[in-house]
């Protein structure tokens, strides 16, 4: 681990405010919408940037946040993997979003890009930072061709660092999503990471850059070719019914909502993942051979979708 190099906040910041914004304009754009923009102040130190589109053409429910927040005691959420980290003044920033798109054909997305330091609080000591991130994506009616598609993106998006970087971040992300208690991932994966910091600071956030410019190429295409699908209830109905999945992945397992309800983060941002409309049935089962059963057999598996 390279932690003795000299650490760029302000960049990190400036670049993760751009990120935001581009994406707000560019959903924007495929919407035909417009985003909610809701700034905040943190009692504890720091702010951001809460952006909710809500009952648009494309998305039902569309969240982006940027968040800088500081605090006096690291949350044990956050200091897992560096346990000399645990008690120390941190400072954390990231943009995170999710989008939930009204046509059961378009697939949700997940992007989160987010960066922590660890102040040294004593001579001798050192900042303690990692990167953190990825995005993975979660159809409801699969189509290989936008799984290769996705893939392909995160793949190229990694390349120039490493040929490894892709198969290590794929992994991590399949076992990341996974929801243990019902033996099943959330949806066909992605990359991920955490705790990153070994190839320096300039190349982590080079890095960093690389898979948080690569979003919209990753998934922009996807929307663009599934969402004037027609549709009916039977699709939406399935749709809300694999909701609850994603509710359950969130509240139970995801880092990022529990470091922020740990660290008394504002709610409404921390929340903003959540679908507007969920069912849940008792112990409901797809047809066989069905098209809601095929999400099940060929995309809910673990697959090398690059061959």
């Amino acid at each position: 681990m390279i932690q003795s190099q000299m650490i760029n906040t302000t960049a990190v910041f400036e670049y993760l405010q751009g990120l935001q914004a581009r994406i707000v304009e560019a959903v924007e754009l495929v919407d035909g919408k417009n985003f909610l923009q809701d700034s905040w102040q943190r009692p504890e130190g720091g702010g951001g940037n809460s952006c909710m589109l809500e009952e648009g053409n494309v998305f039902e429910r569309a969240g982006i946040g940027f968040s800088h927040v500081k605090g006096s005691k690291m949350p044990p959420a956050a200091s897992v993997a560096h346990p000399e980290a645990a008690g120390r003044q941190w400072e954390a920033m990231g943009v995170s979003l999710v989008f939930h798109p009204r046509n059961p054909y378009v697939p949700t997305v997940h992007m989160n890009v987010r960066f922590f330091v660890a102040k040294a609080q004593n001579a001798g000591e050192q900042d303690i930072w990692w990167f953190g991130g990825g995005m993975d994506l979660t159809p409801y009616y699969g189509f290989e061709e936008d799984c290769v598609h996705f893939h392909r993106v995160c793949r190229d998006a990694l390349q120039p660092f490493g040929e490894h970087y892709y198969p290590k971040l794929k992994k991590e992300c399949d076992e990341y999503f996974y929801l243990k208690h019902r033996k099943e991932p959330r949806g066909i994966g992605g990359i991920f990471y955490d705790d990153f910091s070994e190839l320096g600071f300039e190349q982590c956030f080079a890095f960093h850059r690389a898979v948080g410019d690569a979003f919209l190429n990753a998934y922009l295409p996807i929307v663009q070719r599934r969402k004037d699908t027609p549709y009916g209830e039977r699709e939406r109905d399935f749709q809300a019914y694999r909701r609850g999945r994603y509710v359950e992945f969130n509240l139970i397992f995801d880092r990022g909502t529990i470091f922020g309800l740990q660290s008394n983060g504002r709610t409404e941002s921390i929340l903003l993942s959540m679908p507007p409309i969920v069912k849940w049935r008792y112990d409901w089962k797809p047809e066989t051979g069905s098209a809601e059963a095929k999400l099940y057999t060929d995309f809910l598996i673990e697959k090398n979708w690059l061959g």
